[in-house]
């Protein structure tokens, strides 16, 4: 049976792993690193760079590295949070699709990728890794998302696993994961809650273990509370100090701006382990003629200072979560801390005071999503037993009602899979349809919660308003995932949908991106293979090209004549673009020229003895 891999794909960082046994391997990149940067960019020779390679040359290439996708997947066009992000980034974020479906996309040239693509290369990617060290394909994952994604962001992150050649069995919750993580492989009986502050969200879970039984009591969260605002914090003060000093708006310089908020990135993960570090960045921009620089040490204590409000943003979500569970502090008897950001010294500190007990600090809040993911994945896969999850949905699921209410059916933290239903009827005599308009969120209006998506249903008998009874279904799946039906119930006129979230996809799109990314992996793959190929021959021609300065005193002018004449063609073609030449016509130059080094060599021994 193949292996199922276990994917926390994240804002800022990635990580795939997978069972081996009745042990969880945190699969190694390319680069020997644990952890792979959500990043992706888009060279102008066409390659694509994905990883720590790609945050490498961002500096460089700013408006073709894609970085914090995850904010974008799932979203509508008219989003705040998209609104935010194309004042943060210096990549072109458009729209894409038509009328009310328009959802945000990231431009590169004259083409534009949806966040689902972007995030497809870097599950693509993360799939490579695993198959690197596995030896053999990978077909079925895992992926964890955020607790408090809705439907249609749980739908572009699974379309996504679609898009980059998976079958995603499952898409489970983060501090869900890390939760199986935490208690896997050890009898546990205790209420835990789960931190999770990452690259670009922020939950809160409330779990009880105990004999196998993974119990979500409750799970809130902000979908814009991550690193990344904190980065962007550091940022805004540097560059609000350049400009107090030298009058200068570093906002408005892209490649700036990106060294400066790789910079901040760093200074803070520095900042977890030192009471102070150095921000400086050389020749940042010019004034006239005269470089200009960005040079100071950042305390912990400005750091904290400066981010003091973002953690405090949390509490609030802590308390309702208590709340909705049903408990208090002082029932707590674990906090499991998950994300990058939670290495912070600030927040392990308001945390512990908050709820009264000390962290734990034998959890990798790097890893132990993915670990988790890998757990679910093998309880899917038969090779985990005695493991039993039971999540909630995060956000109350429901229908408007006249006058433009908001009436839920299934309220949030209902433990799923689950189904509910409701018996609706007409507002006008002899009506013939009634069209169904599906909602999540908390709000009463239905103005102001999610819309996931609407549907007809049509063949009502002809009767007066009251009388016709219709019964709304909702169904949740243990993804998550959302379908409604509704019912006549004299005629049995039956409409349901299985929610393709607004601003997401339909499958005949999904499909064509599946079908172009799959081109696209054979073609990046017969370009790998060109790239090689003109590497393997420029290696040679500068062994051969040495061979011929040192060894020249020995050779006969009509010898290097020869050879120089078949090195200047070889050089011509190596200096073509890779996409432009043949592997077969590579191939053959690599072979003429290790030729020409051999006879270079044997003449010249030839010479030395005289013969």
């Amino acid at each position: 049976m193949s292996k199922v891999i276990g994917i926390d794909l994240g804002t800022t960082n990635s990580c795939v792993s997978v069972m081996d046994g009745n042990e969880v391997i945190v699969i190694t990149n390319r680069e020997g690193s644990r952890t792979t940067p959500s990043i992706v960019a888009f060279t102008n020779t066409g390659e694509r760079l994905i990883g720590q390679v790609a945050r490498r040359q961002a500096a460089k290439n700013p408006k073709a590295t894609i970085y914090a996708v995850k904010r974008l997947i799932g979203r509508s066009m008219d989003d705040p949070e998209v609104q935010r992000m194309k004042d943060l980034v210096p990549y072109d974020i458009v729209p894409m699709g038509e009328g009310e479906r328009q959802y945000p996309g990231v431009q590169i040239g004259s083409d534009v990728y949806s966040p689902q693509e972007i995030s497809a290369m870097i599950i693509a990617h993360l799939k490579e890794i695993a198959e690197d060290y596995l030896g053999e394909k990978v077909r079925q994952a895992v992926i964890t998302v955020p607790a408090n994604f809705n439907d249609s962001q749980r739908q572009a992150t699974r379309d996504a696993g679609r898009i980059a050649g998976l079958d995603v069995l499952r898409v489970i919750n983060e501090p869900t994961a890390a939760s199986l993580a935490y208690g896997f492989g050890e009898d546990k009986d205790e209420t835990i809650v789960v931190y999770d502050l990452g690259g670009g969200t922020f939950d809160i879970s409330v779990l009880r273990l105990g004999d196998g039984l993974y119990e979500v009591l409750s799970t809130l969260g902000d979908p814009f509370l991550g690193g990344e605002d904190f980065d962007n914090v550091i940022v805004q003060n540097l560059v609000n100090e350049f400009y107090a000093e030298h009058k200068i708006d570093l906002s408005t310089d892209e490649a700036a701006l990106y060294r400066i908020k790789d910079a901040a990135e760093q200074a803070k993960q520095e900042l977890s382990l030192t009471t102070e570090t150095m921000i400086n960045l050389p020749f940042i921009t010019l004034s006239g003629t005269e470089p200009l620089h960005i040079e100071r040490t950042l305390t912990r204590q400005e750091l904290e200072a400066w981010t003091l409000h973002l953690v405090e943003r949390s509490l609030p979500y802590c308390e309702n979560a208590l709340k909705d569970a049903g408990i208090t502090a002082d029932d707590v008897t674990k906090i499991v801390l998950v994300g990058g950001m939670t290495r912070m010294p600030l927040v392990r500190r308001t945390v512990a005071e908050y709820f009264g007990i000390a962290v734990d600090p034998d959890v990798n809040p790097d890893e132990v999503v993915s670990v988790g993911a890998s757990i679910q994945a093998g309880v899917l896969n038969g090779e985990v037993e005695e493991v039993f999850l039971m999540d909630v949905t995060p956000l109350s699921l429901g229908v408007e009602t006249a006058g433009g209410v908001f009436l839920p059916l299934i309220p949030r933290n209902t433990a799923i899979p689950c189904e509910a239903s409701e018996i609706f009827t007409t507002s006008v005599d002899y009506q013939e349809m009634v069209p169904v308009h599906v909602l999540q969120g908390e709000s009463p209006l239905a103005s102001e919660n999610h819309s996931l998506a609407r549907f007809e249903l049509w063949g009502l008998p002809p009767l007066l308003r009251g009388m016709p009874q219709i019964e709304v279904s909702f169904k949740i799946d243990a993804s998550g995932i959302v379908s409604v039906s509704a019912i006549e119930k004299a005629t049995k006129h039956e409409a349901n949908i299985k929610i393709e979230a607004s601003g997401g996809f339909s499958e005949d799109e999904i499909q064509k991106m599946i079908d172009k990314a799959e081109a696209q992996r054979e073609e990046d793959e017969h370009l790998h293979d060109l790239i090689e190929g003109v590497n393997a021959a420029k290696s040679s021609l500068y062994l051969t090209e040495r061979s011929m300065k040192e060894l020249g005193a020995y050779l006969k002018d009509e010898q290097k004549d020869n050879w120089k004449s078949h090195i200047d063609d070889a050089r011509a073609l190596l200096d073509k673009d890779p996409r432009d030449l043949d592997l077969e016509d590579l191939k053959l130059a690599k072979e003429n020229l290790d030729a020409i080094q051999a006879s270079v060599a044997e003449a010249a021994y030839k010479a030395m003895m005289g013969e």
